[in-house]
Order: C-alpha cells, then sequence, then structure tokens
C-alpha cells in the first residue's frame, strides 16, 4: 500500500467494514472483458466469508459458473468535506471465489445474516420471509475470501 497512514491493519475495523456497508461491488471477469456489480451482502464472521443472492439465470451466474475468482471491495462513505477538496471513507478490499450455496442450511443461515445486515428489525422480516419456499427458491452465492486489506481516511488533510 502506498499510503502507509491510511492503512487498516487492525482486523476487527476490518471486519466492522465488512459487517457495516450496505452493499458491495464485485468485479468478474469473462474471458478478457471486465464485469462489475453492486450486491446487498451479509458478512458471515463465523465462516468469513460474505454471502449474496441472486437470480438462478443471468449473465454474472454464466460468468462465476466459467471464472469464479472475483476482486470486491466494501465502502463506508463517510462524506465529502465541501471546501477540503476531501472525502473521509473507510474501505476493504478483497480477492476470493465465489461458490453457489446448494446446502438449505447455509441458504438459510446466508438469508438470516443478509437480513441481520440490512434490516432495522430484521427478526420481523425473518419470522415473515426465511421460509422453506423462500431458501428453496433462492441462489446465494458465498465469497470465499483469501486475501483482504483495508484503507481509511478520517481527517481532512490540506496540503500547501
Amino acid at each position: 500500500m502506498h499510503r502507509k497512514d491510511k492503512e487498516i491493519a487492525d482486523r476487527s475495523e476490518i471486519i466492522g467494514i465488512l459487517t457495516e456497508a450496505k452493499y458491495i461491488t464485485l468485479a468478474m471477469c469473462a474471458g478478457n472483458e471486465p464485469y462489475l456489480v453492486a450486491l446487498n451482502h451479509g458478512y458471515d464472521k463465523h465462516k468469513k466469508c460474505i454471502y449474496f443472492h441472486c437470480a438462478q439465470k443471468g449473465r454474472k451466474v454464466e460468468i462465476l459458473e466459467k471464472n469464479s475468482c472475483v476482486w470486491g471491495q466494501a465502502v463506508v462513505d463517510k462524506g465529502y468535506v465541501a471546501g477540503a477538496c476531501d472525502h473521509l471513507y473507510a474501505s476493504v478490499h478483497f480477492s476470493g471465489k465465489v461458490t453457489f450455496v446448494r446446502d438449505p442450511a447455509e441458504k438459510r443461515r446466508a438469508l438470516v445474516t443478509m437480513i441481520k445486515t440490512l434490516e432495522e428489525k430484521p427478526e420481523d422480516v425473518i419470522s415473515e420471509q426465511v421460509t422453506e419456499n423462500s431458501v428453496e427458491r433462492v441462489r446465494i452465492g458465498r465469497v470465499d475470501i483469501m486475501d483482504v486489506y483495508g484503507k481509511k481516511s478520517e481527517d481532512v488533510i490540506v496540503s500547501l
């Protein structure tokens, strides 16, 4: 990393960003053509992976079935600082491999993880929407993280 002063070395802070971010961007490649998607997600602290849900078919699924290697990022936007030409943020970048989950118990766990990440009252949504039928129908991707690093800018830096 070029700017060591912005590096996040604390693993718990990296996990916090993966948990707090409302979405991730995931880059993949089909042949020599890059493809990028934004996804709702949930970070599973115990399995150290990221879950996402998607359609049963489509370009993303086709690409990942041929090449499961991905690069992703999660960003917590802390805002642009007007007049200072600076932006405050915390970000995590990761590489990994995607596996589509088939086990119903893991799919349920993934849905619960995602709902707890995104909903203010997750228990209500879980009880209403995580049913045997919904678990069977949904397609869940799991990103097994291979490498991860974080970077942040918490203070305005004015260079004169």
